[in-house]
């Protein structure tokens, strides 16, 4: 009697277990496969703390000596400028000297009349975290189209050097906008949000505070921007 009984309890378990495991892996595979993918913004607005400014003088004529000497004046005529602007000597920086004979030019028209044989410019270049000194200096540059220099072009860029300081509470706040998207879409289809499943951090974009259209390097002001995506489990 006791032999028959023993193969009935094996039989009895292995029908336990069969209806177990299979309902336990398919409630872990179910769980693993509800997930809410969910995307979190942050964004907040910066200053700039780096300007860079090129000024690029030209200067032309027939001798070539007397043209070297007038593109030195007017080079140290800028650069008092711009220390007067509050500029140091080491923020100032000059650039390689540019020669162009026009009669060196292989394509020049022959008969045409030469006015001036010999073109030359240098750029001076402004490096600073003056920034809004750049911006205020840039409309005094009258002064020296008044000594006839002539820029033919000038340009200043603005940068926003300090991103790694602002990531992690950026970060952190497009989580916790990501969160609050979950918990919403959870509460609508009666579930808890769980861990983190994944996540991706997203890129980190800098642009035009306030004209999206404008080139943001012209720009002072800017907005950082971020958006992360967040993949999170879903509970009953």
């Amino acid at each position: 009697m006791e032999i028959k009984i023993l193969p009935a309890f094996i039989l009895a378990a292995g029908v336990v277990c069969g209806g177990f495991f299979p309902g336990y892996f398919y409630r872990q595979t179910h769980m693993e496969n509800r997930s809410v993918i969910v995307k979190g913004l942050a964004e907040q607005d910066v200053k700039a703390d780096l300007a860079i400014w090129n000024l690029k003088i030209v200067v032309n004529g027939n001798v070539l000596q007397e043209v070297q000497q007038t593109l030195q004046t007017q080079a140290n005529q800028t650069s008092a400028f711009l220390q007067k602007q509050g500029f140091t000597k080491e923020e100032i920086n000059f650039g390689p000297v540019e020669t162009n004979d026009l009669m060196a030019n292989p394509y020049r028209d022959n008969n045409a009349a030469v006015a001036s044989r010999f073109i030359l410019s240098q750029t001076i270049s402004v490096r600073t975290s003056k920034v809004d000194s750049v911006e205020a200096a840039l409309s005094a540059t009258n002064e020296l189209i008044k000594q006839n220099i002539v820029f033919e072009n000038q340009t200043a860029n603005y940068f926003f050097t300090k991103l790694n300081e602002v990531k992690p509470q950026m970060l952190k706040a497009a989580t916790e906008n990501a969160r609050q998207a979950a918990d919403e879409f959870a509460r609508n289809s009666n579930s808890k949000v769980g861990k983190i499943r994944n996540a991706n951090q997203g890129v980190f974009s800098i642009l035009p505070r306030d004209d999206p259209n404008a080139y943001e390097p012209s720009l002072i002001n800017k907005k950082v921007r971020v958006v992360s995506t967040v993949d999170y489990f879903l509970e009953d």
